[in-house]
């Protein structure tokens, strides 16, 4: 054991010695950036659980309290105690032990009912032994989160071996501060492959780890860790904003060639990472293309990842400290706050955020207390990029499926599985009950039912309004009235030759792969049909070369080339997106500053096309007053 191992436990003793309560302790242990601590009793927990909080603040680590295991219920008996204790309105469904960790999940209809209640906690960890945790009963089934759920059970062991050895490079000794430096690796003057390396003398962490959609060479599709300043063995920690595959989706290859360190991010972001990079290798393999990595890479990633919730300080270096914060865009998105040394340095990164109200969720989070570094997003960030309102937009969006719907044609609405999908869906189902569309079929395909379903286990991310909606009138179920889930592609056939108008939602958002190219192939020659872009087309991507004018498609047959007229109609509703525009990067920037009381000096632009960043750094430098840069991929710049 390590002397700031030893030291943590050596406080820990005299602390409980001080408030009479050293027969509280059984054992301490040590998993990821967490300090374990074991009790022999439950009842004494009960008694004096709020020394544990006191505790924590004292030598300022995120503590987890676990009860030894011979005092634990059998799991069935421990099950019919706790189906007694949960109150038959919150609706139980089941429960899932883990005896390493010494957790139950349990799965009630009504989570919010649950989760928080010290009262019921307490009834459970004194009846049984076991420490509740409350999950989310999907109303659309995941087989995602039930697979990851079933992979921590039955290899808790081995996880608690890997978060050991994480807590070996975070409990270590700080030798010296300062030095704080970041390193472009991607998605810089770009959208896509975003990569962020922040250095300090005692640590190495990697902000997001993506991959760049649409892009024809090869040396521009993932981050740049062929340069001598990326060494694998060097990093600490990966966090990863949010699970669209331009930020998640280069993960699993760190694995591959080594990396056996934390993967930190919001828990709906684990589940969705996962999909979409299990997505991400099906696709390759339909297209004849060798994947970057495999399934056992993602299962790898997925032994070290390390969940956390908002607005929790965690531990991930012995320099550096993060909390994660809303970051509005998709379910799960944060924005990431490092806090370096001991109060020396704070980053703040935006990933992608939108600072606005969506139909899902509430704006990005800004209230940080210190920043002295702010590294931005700039997809919409030129003059021009400057959206309706929310009501014009929907507006705007009923008009244009009303039109397409009343002359007979089809309506086909390419979205990204996650995000974009779920915010359409919510939209279309409120426009079809209050009858501002006609009631045509809408037709789902692609992982957009799979991410969904994920969506339904975390109805507490979303906005607390929307919560009370949604509780009230779920569009998100099995038996939905208006979607239809397709699940084999003889039906999607049946659709397409379908004379009836309908709504088609279908992945891929950019016509990058995926069941919509099916659609496109179909409906393209046909002037009743149209295309609505709803999400962000990145350059080189076929759905940003149509918006650009490209109106001869080329698809890939088993026969050879086939070569399609686009004579449907084309249109682009940029109001949905989950980004901010120009106004809103800026106002972000301003309410940020106030905030953090004078302490912003530096604001670093990314994650946009070159004219957008350049443009929006040099417009923040001068209505914010504040350095404002916007660099190349490979610029290294030294923060202190």
């Amino acid at each position: 054991m390590n002397a700031v191992k030893k030291f943590i436990k050596e406080q820990i003793t005299a602390f409980l010695r001080s408030e009479g309560a050293e027969g509280l302790l059984s054992r301490v242990g040590f998993e990821g950036p967490y300090v374990v601590i074991y009790v022999k009793d439950p009842q004494v927990l009960l008694e004096k659980k709020d020394i544990v909080a006191r505790l924590a603040r004292h030598i300022r680590k995120r503590i987890i309290m676990r009860i030894d295991p011979e005092k634990r219920l059998d799991p069935e008996e421990a099950k019919k105690e706790i189906k007694e204790i949960v109150p038959d309105f919150v609706g139980f469904k089941g429960a899932d032990f883990d005896p390493v960790t010494g957790e139950v999940i349990i799965e009630v209809e009504r989570d919010l009912i649950l989760k928080g209640n010290q009262e019921f906690n307490t009834e459970v960890i004194r009846r049984t032994g076991w420490v509740p945790r409350i999950a989310r009963f999907p109303t659309i089934k995941s087989s995602t989160v039930e697979g990851i759920r079933r992979k921590y059970i039955e290899g808790s062991k081995q996880r608690r071996r890997s978060l050991e050895r994480i807590s070996e490079k975070i409990f270590r000794p700080i030798l010296s501060t300062g030095d704080v430096r970041i390193l472009a690796l991607g998605g810089f003057r770009e959208v896509g492959r975003s990569a962020i390396l922040v250095r300090t003398k005692e640590s190495c962490v990697l902000l997001d780890c993506g991959i760049k959609p649409g892009t024809r060479d090869p040396t521009e599709a993932y981050p740049r860790f062929d340069i001598p300043e990326f060494d694998i063995e060097e990093i600490d920690a990966v966090i990863i904003s949010h699970a669209h595959i331009d930020h998640c989706g280069f993960v699993p290859f760190l694995y591959k060639y080594g990396y056996r360190g934390p993967v930190y991010c919001s828990e709906p972001t684990l589940h969705l990472m996962a999909m979409l990079q299990e997505d991400l290798i099906d696709v390759a393999a339909q297209a004849g293309v060798i994947p970057p990595y495999d399934r056992k890479d993602i299962e790898k990633e997925l032994m070290y990842a390390v969940p956390l919730r908002y607005k929790r300080v965690t531990d991930i270096t012995p320099d550096i400290k993060l909390d994660l914060q809303n970051a509005g865009h998709i379910l799960g998105s944060c924005i990431v706050h490092l806090h370096i040394g001991d109060g020396l340095y704070n980053i703040i990164y935006t990933g992608d955020m939108k600072y606005g109200k969506t139909a899902l969720l509430g704006p990005a989070y800004y209230r940080f207390p210190r920043a002295e570094t702010l590294i931005i997003e700039s997809t919409y960030g030129a003059p021009e990029d400057l959206m309706k309102r929310r009501e014009e937009t929907e507006a705007e969006f009923a008009n244009l499926i009303s039109h397409v719907i009343e002359r007979g044609g089809k309506v086909l609405i390419p979205v990204p599985a996650v995000g974009r999908a779920q915010e359409i869906m919510f939209v279309l189902d409120r426009m079809l009950r209050a009858g501002k569309i006609p009631l045509v079929p809408v037709y789902i395909e692609g992982m957009i039912w799979e991410a969904t379903g994920i969506y339904t286990s975390y109805f507490d991310h979303l906005a607390p309004s929307v919560r009370d909606d949604i509780e009230a009138e779920n569009p998100f179920r099995e038996d939905s009235e208006f979607f239809t889930p397709i699940r084999d592609p003889m039906r999607r056939e049946e659709v397409i030759m379908e004379k009836k108008p309908c709504i088609v939602l279908a992945t891929s958002g950019m016509l990058e792969g995926g069941p919509v190219l099916e659609y496109l192939k179909e409906l393209a020659p046909k002037e009743e049909n149209a295309l609505i872009f709803v999400s962000y087309q990145i350059e080189g991507t076929l759905g940003r070369r149509i918006l650009d004018g490209l109106r001869e498609l080329e698809f890939r047959e088993k026969e050879g080339i086939r070569r399609v007229q686009l004579k449907m109609q084309v249109f682009n509703v940029t109001g949905f997106s989950g980004h901010s525009d120009r106004i809103q990067l800026v106002n972000y920037v301003k309410r940020l500053k106030g905030a953090v009381q004078g302490s912003l000096k530096k604001v670093i632009v990314c994650h946009g096309e070159e004219k957008k960043a350049k443009s929006l750094a040099r417009h923040l430098a001068r209505v914010c007053e504040v350095e404002a840069t916007a660099p190349h991929v490979l610029d290294m710049i030294r923060l202190y």
